[in-house]
């Protein structure tokens, strides 16, 4: 099945001259389905990596898991995180994992140095080896297990797409996006997790029912409501130093939650309009998501110019050689 089509819209300058050019797909939606904003094609089924992961989270919650465990704002906020890895993003890692009574060994994400490249330069001047609660997705996988030990199922195979936790979290986000999961695509993704794919249209709807709660079943939205307030109130721990999604929420202050994913991925809940975005950068190249997303939200006029200012690196990021020179840089186009 082919991806979607997009419109040309981030440019990649090499001192005045265009280099590259990524095209995006997105729209935003209103929390009753009406469309708002549209560009490019939003209804072919897209691989939403981890710009589903406060659904995953919700899931998790809804299960009762957070009410077992006594689990805070900013652990909450870590298991809908694609983190750096900065020690503070570990230890609440590592205190879901403890208040489930589970061990390190128990996170099947695998092991990459930290995201941060700071994080990972002090583990390496300390002689520590990167581990499993380094890894981006390691607060997802934490929930997921901790889900496991309330629901008393077997931790073990918990990546399997047929385990009882992957098809509780499988039925919550097929509300979510009001799909059928038995219809979706399945894949594989990058931490080992089962993910699926639907259009950009009903992420956009999602992420609009996600800002206003409204829409749901009274347990989903509370669930759902605890996740997004706690990303809202811990934006740091959904992503870490000098990232987008941490930077955009708390520029917004609490006016935008957003969640971005691999090859190019992004859902924005727009709590001012009532509203979601989700977009795509067609060839998964994320260093155009930023400056996509910004030029779509200005499109929208939700960007105060106060907050427009303070997010001006992530619209225009540097192109830098291999000395630090700048010699470019990355630009969106109106739309």
């Amino acid at each position: 099945m082919p991806g979607p089509a997009g419109i040309p819209l981030v440019d990649v300058y090499r001192g005045t001259f265009v280099e590259s050019v990524h095209a995006v797909a997105g729209c935003a939606v209103s929390s009753d389905g009406a469309t708002l904003f549209e560009r490019g094609d939003v209804d072919v089924p897209v691989y939403l990596r981890s710009t589903a992961k406060p659904f995953i989270a919700a899931a998790v919650v809804a299960a009762g898991t957070a009410e077992r465990f006594g689990f805070e704002p900013r652990e909450l906020a870590v298991m809908a995180a694609s983190h750096n890895g900065e020690p503070f993003h570990v230890a609440a890692v590592r205190s879901i994992l403890r208040k489930a009574g589970l061990e390190e060994s128990a996170l099947q994400c695998g092991t990459h140095a930290p995201s941060y490249p700071p994080a990972a330069a002090a583990l390496a001047t300390a002689g520590v080896a990167p581990s499993a609660v380094h890894s981006n997705c390691s607060g997802k996988h934490a929930g997921i297990l901790a889900a496991c030990v309330h629901l008393g199922l077997d931790p073990a195979g918990y990546l399997d797409p047929g385990h009882p936790v992957q098809r509780h979290i499988a039925a919550f986000c097929g509300r979510a996006f009001d799909d059928e999961p038995e219809r979706w695509p399945v894949g594989t993704d990058g931490c080992g997790i089962p993910i699926f794919a639907t259009s950009l249209r009903r992420t956009a709807r999602a992420f609009a029912r996600l800002a206003t709660l409204e829409g749901w079943t009274r347990d989903d939205a509370r669930a759902l409501g605890i996740v997004r307030d706690a990303m809202l109130a811990e934006p740091e721990y959904v992503g870490g130093t000098g990232r987008f999604d941490t930077a955009l929420m708390t520029a917004t202050r609490g006016g935008i939650a957003c969640k971005g994913g691999a090859e190019g991925l992004h859902g924005d809940a727009l709590l001012r309009a009532r509203a979601g975005l989700a977009l795509k950068v067609v060839d998964g190249n994320g260093r155009a998501t930023p400056p996509a997303t910004l030029a779509f939200l200005e499109a929208l006029r939700l960007l105060e110019p106060g907050e427009a200012a303070e997010l001006t690196a992530f619209a225009e990021p540097e192109v830098r050689n291999v000395a630090g020179r700048i010699v470019g840089k990355i630009s969106a186009r109106a739309l």
